[in-house]
C-alpha cells in the first residue's frame, strides 16, 4: 500500500502521477563510514505493491546530455525497477496501454546518487531517461528478458506527450532519433490485457 512504512527497513512508497508507477524511498541507514539500503526485497515490495518476478538486470552509463528512450517492449511487456547509483537523471515513464485512461500522460523524476530514490514502471509504460550529470549510471531490474524483436520506441519529443525534459538539445542513438511519434507507434500494449 502506498505511503505505508515497514520497520525495521522501512520502504516509503509514494504513487506517482501515473497510477502504478511508484516511487520508493528506502531506509539508508548510515554513519562517518558511509551507508548501507536494500535496493530490493521480495517481501517488502510485494508488500508495498511490486509482486514481480525479475528475469534480468541491467547497468548503462552516460554522459551530460545523453538522452535514451523512449523504450519499451510488446510482446514480452517488461517491467522496470529504476535507480541510479552515480551522478543524477531524469527519468520518465508514459502510459502507452492502448484504452488506459491515462493513455500518453508521462511522469518524470529526478533519480541520483544523493536522493537514492527508486521508480518502479509497470510493463506497458514506455521508459526513457536523460543524464543530468558529466558521468550517470542506471541500474534497473526487468521482468521479461530482452527481445531484439519486440523492441519499440516513441519520440522523445511527441509533442502529443510533452514531456518537459530538462535538457534542450540532447545527444540521441539513431534509433531514438528516427522514431516515430505515439500516434504512428504500430505495436503498442493493450490496457487491462
Amino acid at each position: 500500500m502506498p505511503g505505508k512504512l515497514y520497520h525495521p527497513r522501512a520502504l516509503k512508497v509514494t504513487e506517482t502521477s501515473l497510477p502504478g508507477v511508484l516511487l520508493i524511498e528506502p531506509a539508508v541507514l548510515g554513519d562517518a563510514r558511509g551507508f548501507f539500503m536494500e535496493t530490493y526485497h521480495a517481501e517488502r515490495f510485494r508488500e508495498a505493491g511490486i509482486d514481480a518476478a525479475f528475469v534480468q538486470d541491467n547497468h548503462s552509463r552516460s554522459a551530460r546530455g545523453v538522452l535514451r528512450g523512449l523504450h519499451y517492449q510488446e510482446p514480452n511487456a517488461q517491467g522496470k525497477l529504476v535507480r541510479c547509483p552515480r551522478g543524477a537523471l531524469f527519468d520518465v515513464a508514459v502510459d502507452v496501454r492502448v484504452g488506459s485512461p491515462h493513455f500518453g500522460t508521462w511522469c518524470g523524476v529526478e533519480l541520483s546518487e544523493e536522493n537514492k530514490k527508486i521508480l518502479w514502471i509497470p510493463a506497458g509504460f514506455a521508459h526513457g531517461f536523460c543524464a543530468l550529470t558529466d558521468d550517470a549510471e542506471l541500474v534497473y531490474k526487468c521482468t521479461e528478458f530482452y527481445d531484439p524483436q519486440s523492441e519499440r520506441c516513441i519520440a522523445w519529443n511527441d509533442p502529443d506527450i510533452g514531456i518537459r525534459w530538462p535538457v534542450k538539445d540532447p545527444q540521441l542513438s539513431k534509433r531514438d532519433a528516427a522514431a516515430p511519434r505515439l500516434k504512428e507507434a504500430k505495436v503498442l500494449p493493450r490496457y487491462g490485457a
